[in-house]
């Protein structure tokens, strides 16, 4: 029997060959647009936690409450800022004008020579949460720290507004969703007084709504946090009453 060998031979076109080169520059420009959106996310998550080391920088260094840190202690005393070495009677005193404004915040000079006018410490133990919030709000400010957006000054009465960024690495708001009602708060004002917030109320808005701001309390004195939602489209609002 004989057998009939039949060679199939591929033909290429001018237009196979078009298209495999068309496949080809589309595969590589996909591979370098992957590597520059990994490269932007690194540089992103870097840059955000540059910009938090000011806040950890700033409360290791106006934190009033730890005293194991140096074994020292801080008060404001008749326009003067004591600090008191090792317990014992001896202090040194610095002008207030200095580093305090007006009773209502500290003026930190950061390692890189930038300015920080603090209101205040929040902490929420729920959330491991310890940042300062900064006493005036802008873009460049949110990227460093919590920042007041409105309302009185720390632990007074009416309506204490504190807006941060909600990132993806769980910094500053990061987990401020975690969050549920009759859940605590924690200020600290720059006289080092702390006043514990009990959450009442949790919800999300609109980003030109800003009822949240008001300062009708009826007295008490409050706190509200606004951050972004995790689309972004939203801000998620938690306010919180002295207990």
């Amino acid at each position: 029997m004989n057998q009939i060998l039949v060679n199939e031979k591929l033909y290429v076109t001018p237009q196979l060959k078009r298209k495999k080169k068309l496949y080809k520059t589309n595969f590589i420009l996909s591979i370098f647009l992957v590597c520059i959106l990994f490269s932007y996310y690194i540089y992103a998550e870097y840059d955000r936690s540059k910009n938090e080391e000011v806040s950890q920088e700033i409360m290791a260094n106006l934190d009033l409450t730890d005293k194991e840190k140096d074994n020292t202690s801080i008060k404001i005393e008749d326009d003067v800022l004591v600090v008191y070495f090792d317990d014992n009677e001896d202090a040194e005193e610095i002008k207030i004008e200095d580093l305090v404004k007006d009773k209502t915040s500290y003026i930190y000079i950061a390692e890189d020579g930038k300015e920080y006018q603090v209101a205040a410490t929040l902490a929420i133990p729920k959330i491991n949460l310890n940042y300062p919030v900064l006493s005036s709000t802008s873009d460049d400010l949110l990227k460093n720290a919590l920042t007041k957006f409105w309302g009185p000054n720390a632990n007074e009465e009416g309506n204490f507004v504190i807006a941060g960024h909600n990132y993806k690495n769980k910094k500053f708001f990061g987990r401020l969703d975690e969050m549920e009602i009759s859940d605590t708060i924690e200020l600290t004002d720059v006289s080092g007084k702390t006043l514990t917030y009990q959450i009442y109320d949790i919800y999300t808005v609109k980003p030109t709504q800003i009822d949240c701001t008001s300062q009708e309390t009826n007295g008490a004195k409050e706190i509200t946090l606004i951050t972004c939602t995790a689309t972004g489209a939203e801000r998620l609002i938690i306010k919180a009453r002295e207990i």
